[in-house]
């Protein structure tokens, strides 16, 4: 399954908002810079999917605010 995620750093609270089926919007207060967002990212999503965060891999988008991750289960 891909989904796509739209990533706003410093935002003032974590939350994942879901747009459509696999599309959604992730607010994290974490910094864009050495990957501490999309840390932030994959928690989210492993949380929300209830899947380890190591089921999940980048396939678009390692240094962008659009992302899309493959979830394996």
């Amino acid at each position: 399954m891909l989904i796509r995620v739209k990533v706003f750093p410093k935002s003032k609270k974590d939350e994942i908002i879901r747009k459509r089926e696999n599309s959604f919007e992730l607010r994290v207060k974490e910094k864009a810079e050495q990957g501490k967002a999309s840390e932030k990212v994959l928690q989210i999503l492993a949380r929300y999917f209830e899947i380890e965060k190591n089921k999940f891999n980048l396939v678009k988008g390692g240094k962008s605010r659009s992302k899309v991750f493959e979830a394996l289960k």
